[in-house]
């Protein structure tokens, strides 16, 4: 008898903020920017555990893009159509994800 097809574990949670995600999709871009969309884009391809997640994600990704200081937005050039801005790091901020660090930190008690 054949039983019923599994169901595919979950992948699990990436131990990474979301300013970590779109910090890692920023620095890993060409130029170290990146629009909304080529930040989900990143995120989904790096991270399977957003690849199946419903849109709430992608709600923080844009909450912490325009609340966080260390992420500013740049104007598209004359000379580059398309849709939407473009993200950067503001470089003070750089130091926060030294070495390659996007672990969440942990809280001090």
């Amino acid at each position: 008898a054949l039983s019923p097809p599994q169901e595919c574990p979950r992948p699990a949670r990436p131990p990474y903020s979301y300013s970590a995600l779109i910090a890692m999709a920023i620095h890993s871009a060409p130029g170290r920017r990146r629009t909304l969309s080529q930040i989900y884009q990143y995120v989904t391809e790096n991270f399977p555990f957003y690849k199946k997640s419903k849109a709430g994600w992608q709600n923080s990704i844009r909450h912490n893009l325009s609340l966080n200081d260390c992420f500013k937005k740049v104007p598209r050039g004359e000379d580059d159509p398309g849709k939407g801005s473009y993200w950067t790091l503001d470089p003070n901020c750089e130091k926060m994800f030294d070495n390659g660090n996007f672990r969440r930190r942990r809280r001090r008690r």
